[in-house]
């Protein structure tokens, strides 16, 4: 029986040519679209989301405000100014915390090394800063570790970028850097990685040294800001509620009192970036999909053309013992034939230039920024899917047509 349907398939084919190529071409330049903005969609999503993540992964930072209201009788319009102590208060009082870091900071810090000098954003932190703003180092490097911290040793972190600057031979590691005139040991130099959230400026232009270091050296009594990870990031609420809790306890203001204490939170920040993602991607879909239900009916209109052509054959089938089923399936597996034919050439013609601008390997300029097209499995199962569905839906009107008809009035049909 199937050999019978794909014989009448092939013969109908030859039988009109051009119509046959136009309309698998249609079906082919749909699928075309859906595989390429779908592949294209996931893969600017991708970059999106990590871009993002170059800020901070699930990582919530605290600054110190200004109180707008007035709180057990004391005026509105005190400054609130963050201290070590405030870390230790959070670590015994607040649960869930899974990384917490001081952070000092300064603009116009100056580096010198042999071969050159530089004015950039520096500052003092903790070992779980690594983790928290996503700073990894190189190979052959480190980050600050706790020894560091306890001994107040005077070693820097460095950028990416602004150790390429400041030792143009890649010898920086090990090498002594002068920062604001006291000497420095390079123990690190960060991986490249896109960031496109940031605060005073991008991390590759960044130099790092322990708090302990940066306090004593510059003197400093006042944090800058405090960097929180949560355990649990479902929980991440709860715990914006009891850092709050505990620092209003410790300065007196009233815990909904936002202007007191600022939160940035990357942990929301990033749920929402995830959701315009997935917004992005659904409509690339969408625009896809509406390309490919048109090709599908135009495959639609040329079934029922066929159907109005082959009316004699039709009659002659149901005359000699065809039931309706019979009708009903040819009809609709040479449009699920076509759907098909069409489908693959598409796939393989998305395929090859995915592949194509893959090999570009674009890492530079706009490509940095909307990534690699990504042919997952997901997005050809989908394609596959909406060309099954397209195929029956434009094969099942006109088979019901066909297999309506009456042998006589088929037979007697011209």
């Amino acid at each position: 029986m199937w050999y019978i349907l794909l014989s009448e398939f092939i013969r109908d084919l030859r039988k009109q040519k051009l119509r046959a190529f136009l309309t698998i071409m249609a079906i082919s330049w749909g699928t075309f679209a859906v595989i390429l903005l779908l592949a294209f969609g996931q893969g600017l999503s991708s970059k999106m989301i990590e871009g993002l993540l170059g800020g901070g992964n699930q990582v919530m930072m605290i600054y110190p405000g200004q109180t707008s209201t007035e709180f057990n009788g004391l005026p509105p319009g005190r400054r609130i100014r963050f201290t070590e102590e405030d870390l230790r208060l959070i670590q015994e009082r607040v649960p869930g915390i899974a990384y917490i870091s001081p952070q000092y900071g300064r603009h116009n810090m100056n580096l010198r090394s042999p071969h050159h000098s530089v004015n950039t954003y520096g500052e003092g932190v903790g070992p779980d800063y690594e983790i928290m703003r996503t700073v990894f180092p190189a190979q052959g490097s480190r980050f600050i570790n706790p020894n560091d911290v306890a001994e107040q040793r005077r070693v820097v972190f460095l950028g990416d970028e602004i150790a390429a600057e400041l030792f143009p031979d890649n010898d920086a590691v090990g090498s002594t850097l002068f920062i604001d005139a006291t000497p420095f040991t390079i123990i690190g130099l960060m991986q490249p990685k896109l960031q496109t959230s940031m605060n005073n400026g991008p991390d590759s232009r960044r130099a790092i040294m322990p708090y302990t270091t940066y306090r004593n050296m510059y003197n400093e009594r006042y944090l800058g800001s405090i960097l929180v990870s949560p355990e649990n990031p479902q929980l991440q609420q709860h715990t914006v509620d009891e850092i709050m809790k505990v620092l209003a306890g410790r300065y007196q203001f009233d815990p909904a009192d936002t202007e007191a204490v600022f939160i940035w939170d990357f942990i929301e920040f990033e749920e929402m970036n995830r959701k315009v993602a997935d917004g992005i991607t659904l409509f690339l879909f969408s625009v896809g999909f509406f390309t490919l239900l048109i090709a599908g009916v135009g495959v639609a209109n040329i079934m029922y053309v066929v159907v109005k052509e082959r009316t004699h054959e039709i009659g002659v089938k149901k005359a000699l013992g065809a039931r309706r089923k019979h009708i009903l399936l040819q009809f609709i597996t040479e449009s699920l034939l076509i759907s098909f034919a069409g489908g693959l050439l598409g796939i393989a013609a998305a395929s090859g230039i995915i592949r194509f601008v893959i090999s570009l390997n674009l890492t530079e300029g706009a490509g940095e920024f909307f990534g690699q097209p990504i042919l997952s499995y997901q997005v050809v199962l989908v394609t596959v899917g909406l060309l099954t569905l397209i195929g029956f839906a434009a094969g099942v009107f006109p088979a019901r047509k066909a297999a309506a008809l009456q042998p006589v009035e088929a037979l007697r049909y011209e």
